[in-house]
C-alpha cells in the first residue's frame, strides 16, 4: 500500500476510522513536546484532545499554552510536587488513580479524537499505576481513537502493543553542564 502526505480531498470522514497507539520513550529530551506537537495538530484540524499529565502537577509552560485551546484541548494534570528524586507520596498515587478513572471514562465516550498520556511510562516505573493498568487503557481504547503514551522507561509489554514507537536517544544535553531547566524551552 503506497503512503500519502496529503489527506485526499473527500476522505476527510474516513480519515479517523482508525487510531493507533504511539509511544515516545527514551532518555532524550522531546518526547512531551513531540506529543504537545501532534495535539496542536489535532486541534488545527479541529479535533478534539484530552491531554493528561501524569506525574505532574505545577503549572508548566505547556498548560497554559494548551489552555488557551480549551474549546479543543482538555489538559488535566494527575500529579503532585515532583517527585523523580524521592519517592511517590500517597497523594501521587492518588492522583493517578484517578486519573487513571478518568482516563478510562474519556475513552469510553469515545468523544476525544485524540488522548496522550504524558508521562504514563513515568508513573508505571514509579508504582503509581501497574503495567497492567496501562495496558488495558491501551486495550480499552476505541478503534477510532489515537492514543500517545509518552514517558521514560516504557515497558516492553507496552512497546510491544503500539503501532508507532519513538525511542529518543540523547547524543548530548547541556544539562550535563550545569544548565538547568529553562522557562519556555523546559518547563
Amino acid at each position: 500500500m503506497e503512503r500519502s502526505c496529503c489527506v485526499e480531498s473527500g476522505s476527510e470522514s474516513s480519515y479517523w476510522d482508525l487510531g493507533y497507539v504511539h509511544v515516545y520513550t527514551g532518555d532524550g529530551k522531546g518526547k512531551t513536546t513531540a506529543a504537545l506537537g501532534l495535539a496542536l495538530r489535532a486541534a488545527g484540524a479541529g479535533l478534539p484532545v484530552f491531554f493528561a499529565q501524569f506525574a505532574k502537577g505545577g503549572l508548566y509552560s505547556e498548560i497554559a499554552a494548551l489552555r488557551r485551546f480549551e474549546d479543543l484541548i482538555t489538559v488535566k494534570q494527575y500529579g503532585g510536587e515532583c517527585f523523580l528524586n524521592a519517592r511517590p507520596s500517597q497523594d501521587d498515587v492518588d492522583a493517578a488513580r484517578a486519573g487513571l478513572a478518568e482516563v478510562r471514562g474519556i475513552l469510553s465516550q469515545g468523544r476525544h479524537k485524540l488522548v496522550v498520556l504524558d508521562e504514563a511510562s513515568i508513573a508505571v516505573r514509579f508504582h503509581l499505576m501497574s503495567e497492567e493498568e496501562l495496558l488495558e487503557i491501551v486495550r480499552a481504547r476505541p478503534a477510532h481513537v489515537e492514543l500517545v503514551i509518552t514517558g521514560r522507561y516504557a515497558p516492553v509489554s507496552l512497546l510491544e502493543s503500539a503501532d508507532l514507537v519513538t525511542a529518543m536517544q540523547e547524543v548530548d544535553h547541556y544539562f550535563n553542564r550545569g544548565v538547568l531547566a529553562r522557562r519556555g524551552i523546559e518547563v
